[in-house]
């Protein structure tokens, strides 16, 4: 591949990035209110929640990590 292809290569995946990811910019991430957070404790509870299992496996890595850096600050 010559070096001008490449750098258009390049180019052509950055614009379709940016392009891409824009929206996900935009989006806007709202605050549980206290009845949701109640309301998700609850559901937690009972494995009710949408996607359980993904949570579930979300808040054990979650808890790995956390694990692991308090290892590194006791090293």
């Amino acid at each position: 591949m010559t070096r001008k292809t490449a750098l258009s290569l390049v180019s052509v995946l950055m614009a379709a990035l940016l392009g891409l990811g824009a929206p996900l910019l935009a989006c806007e991430k709202r605050e549980k209110s206290r009845a949701e957070k109640v309301e998700d404790k609850a559901k937690d509870a009972v494995d009710m929640r949408e996607h359980e299992k993904l949570k579930d496996a979300g808040e054990n890595a979650k808890d790995a990590l956390e694990d692991a850096r308090d290892a590194a600050k006791d090293e």
